[in-house]
């Protein structure tokens, strides 16, 4: 299970994009929503699951996309349920913490 992460470190702010590694290159749409899961913005290293979790503990801002990696923030309580979106059944949340 591995997931695609990108750090980006931006003044103050740790930025984590992280999505499945299956779905990096992927466009998704659904309505009006819609997500491309661009390699210039999500592929950074080929890490584990608990890795990537452990980026996601310490990012200020957050962009998750993916079946195990959003289940695996929902389990470890980075975010919250009502916070995901589905996008062609396809799961996406944003994290932003306030300082």
């Amino acid at each position: 299970m591995k997931v695609y992460l990108n750090r980006i470190r931006h003044e103050d702010e740790y930025i984590i994009a992280i999505c499945d590694e299956e779905i990096l290159g992927q466009r998704f749409e659904e309505g009006e929503r819609q997500i491309h899961i661009t390699e210039s913005f999500y592929k950074g290293e080929l890490v584990s699951l608990e890795e990537g979790l452990r980026a996601l503990e310490r990012a200020t801002i957050a962009n998750i996309v993916g079946e195990r990696i959003v289940t695996g923030a929902l389990k470890a309580q980075i975010i919250h349920k009502n916070g995901v979106l589905r996008i062609q059944n396809i799961p996406h949340a944003q994290l932003v913490v306030t300082k």
